[in-house]
C-alpha cells in the first residue's frame, strides 16, 4: 500500500485512534517540552496532562481538552503512571473513563491500541497469551508458537496496556494480573520462561462502580492500583461543554450537514439528565423520582448527535425538540415497567409548568407510544 493510500484510508476510518486524531497536538506538545519524561514517555507528565486538558503553547498552538473536571485529578493520574503503581479509574457509567484512559495512553506512548476489552467471557489467554494450534502441534511449544495478548506486547515493549471493564472480567481471569503488576513479569510455564517487564511497561484500567458485586476485585489485586475516581460534571455548564465539544466532534467526523439551533436543545437535554440523575429540579422545589438507569454524559451526547443526524436528514435543518424527544425517552425508559411512569411524571411536574418549554412537552408527549 503507498503512502498516499494509507492517508486515505486513515481519513477514511470511522474513528481513528486518539494518536492519530490528535497527532498535530502531540507533535506540538513535543516540540514544546523541555520538562524531564520518565523512561521511554513521549511527553513529560506536565504535557500529558495539558494535553488531557486543554491549554496555549508559547508558540500559539492551541490544546483543545479532552477532558473538563478537576485538574487534580488528572496529575495523580498522570504521576500514578510514572510509578510501579498501576492506575484504576473507577465511575459511573458516562464519566469519560474510556476516553481518558485512550487518551492517557497516547500522550504517554504514542499507542492506544493495546486493549483487553473485559466481558463475562473474557478468557485469561486476553490477559497473556495463547497459542498458534497448527505451529504447537506441528513444532511443539515454543516462542514462535506463541500469541502474545495486549498486555505481554506492552510489558516487552515498554508501553500502556488497558483492560476496560475490568470488573466484567471472571474474578480468577483478574488474578492473573497480580504477578505482571507485583513482579513485572509474565511466567510462561510451558517453555519454563517468563517474559519481564521493560521499563515505560503500565497499566490503565476502567470500572464501572455500578457493577459491584458482579466480580468484585480482590483485594490483592485491588492493592495494585491507585485508584482515581472520575466524578459526574459538577455544573450543568461544564457538562454542556464537554457535551457540545463532543458532539461538534462526532458531527464533525460523522460529516453530518450543519444544523442551526443545537446549543438551546442541548442544554434542555443536559438539564433533564441532570435533573433526573439528582432526583430533583434545577431550582431545588420539586422532589422527583429516578430511572432505573444511569442517564449518563456518553448518553447525552447520543440523544443530541441523533437529534443532528434527525434534523438534517429529515427535518428542516434546525434541531427541535421533535428530534430529541424520542431519544430521551430511549435513554430514560430502560426498564418499560417502572421507568415509564418516572418520564411521565417528570414531564407533569417538571416539564409542563415551564413556559418556554412547552414545544419540548408536546414533543416528548407525542413521542411516547401511549
Amino acid at each position: 500500500m503507498s503512502a498516499e493510500s494509507g492517508e486515505q484510508v486513515e481519513r477514511d476510518v470511522l474513528r481513528a485512534h486518539a494518536e492519530d486524531a490528535f497527532a498535530d497536538e502531540l507533535a506540538a506538545l513535543a516540540a514544546a517540552d523541555e520538562r524531564p519524561r520518565p523512561p521511554r514517555w513521549k511527553l513529560s507528565p506536565w504535557a500529558v496532562a495539558t494535553y488531557l486538558l486543554g491549554g496555549t503553547l508559547p508558540d500559539g498552538t492551541v490544546i483543545s481538552p479532552k477532558y473538563i473536571g478537576p485538574r487534580r485529578i488528572v496529575e495523580v493520574a498522570v504521576t500514578t503512571l510514572a510509578t510501579d503503581r498501576a492506575l484504576l479509574l473507577l465511575g459511573v457509567p458516562g464519566t469519560a473513563k474510556t476516553w481518558v484512559a485512550e487518551h492517557l495512553a497516547a500522550a504517554v506512548c504514542g499507542n492506544s491500541t493495546l486493549l483487553v476489552q473485559g466481558t463475562a467471557g473474557t478468557p485469561e489467554e486476553a490477559i497473556r497469551y495463547g497459542w498458534n494450534y497448527a505451529q504447537l502441534l506441528a513444532h511443539g511449544p515454543s516462542r514462535a508458537a506463541m500469541v502474545a495478548g495486549p498486555v505481554m506486547r506492552a510489558m516487552s515493549r515498554g508501553l500502556l496496556a488497558r483492560v476496560e471493564e475490568l470488573t466484567r472480567v471472571p474474578a480468577d481471569v483478574q488474578d492473573s494480573l497480580i504477578t505482571i503488576l507485583s513482579e513485572k513479569t509474565l511466567p510462561v510455564p510451558e517453555l519454563n520462561d517468563e517474559v519481564r517487564a521493560v521499563r515505560g511497561f503500565n497499566l490503565i484500567a476502567t470500572a464501572n462502580d455500578r457493577d459491584r458485586g458482579v466480580n468484585e476485585l480482590s483485594s490483592a489485586l485491588r492493592r495494585r492500583f491507585n485508584t482515581v475516581v472520575l466524578p459526574l460534571p459538577a455544573t450543568a455548564d461544564a457538562e454542556v461543554e464537554i457535551v457540545s465539544r463532543r458532539v461538534a466532534q462526532l458531527g464533525s467526523g460523522l460529516e453530518l450537514p450543519p444544523v442551526a439551533g443545537a446549543e438551546a436543545e442541548l442544554r434542555r437535554v443536559v438539564t433533564v439528565f441532570r435533573e433526573l440523575r439528582a432526583g430533583l429540579t434545577e431550582d431545588g422545589r420539586t422532589r422527583l423520582k429516578t430511572p432505573s438507569g444511569p442517564l449518563s454524559t456518553a448518553e447525552a451526547i447520543s440523544v443530541v448527535t441523533g437529534g443532528l443526524a434527525l434534523a438534517a436528514h429529515f427535518g428542516d435543518g434546525v434541531l427541535r425538540s421533535a428530534d430529541v424527544a424520542a431519544g430521551i425517552l430511549g435513554a430514560v425508559v430502560k426498564d418499560p415497567a417502572a421507568d415509564t411512569l418516572v418520564w411521565r411524571e417528570y414531564l407533569e411536574t417538571a416539564v409542563r409548568p415551564r413556559a418556554d418549554w412547552q414545544d419540548f412537552y408536546r414533543a416528548c408527549r407525542d413521542a411516547d407510544p401511549a
